[in-house]
């Protein structure tokens, strides 16, 4: 019998549906630190099949992957997704999102002078 090895995060039902299908799914609870590593694992995993899909409808497949692996790391940071979306509202308020789609070309610090201005004729 052929065996795949994965070592990788899954959702929490692939172990049943993988036995639904009549095979056997060797698995272990993570702790603590292993799991929040494991998480940043998969969420790069999910990242980068968010770039390598081929269309809107596969990449927005991967969109909710990732937003599922965010809110267990929201978690495991000790923050609900509420509060996640708290600190994202602050930061759009503060620093604004991305719908006017600004691209930063590049930034020319100009030395203003400040100072010293006479009044003498």
């Amino acid at each position: 019998m052929p065996t795949h090895t994965y070592n990788k995060l899954v959702r929490d039902l692939i172990p049943h549906i993988i036995e639904v299908q009549g095979k056997k799914a060797n698995t272990r609870v993570l702790e603590d630190s292993d799991y929040k590593e494991a998480l940043k694992v998969k969420y790069r995993e999910e990242s980068q099949e968010y770039f390598e899909a081929e269309n809107d409808g596969e990449a927005l497949e991967e969109l909710a992957d990732a937003l599922e692996v965010i809110r267990a790391l929201a978690a495991v940071h000790g923050a609900s997704w509420d509060e996640l979306e708290q600190i994202r509202a602050k930061k759009k308020a503060e620093r604004g999102g991305f719908q006017d789609r600004i691209y930063l070309i590049d930034v020319v610090e100009e030395k203003l002078a400040y100072g010293i201005h006479s009044n003498r004729s």
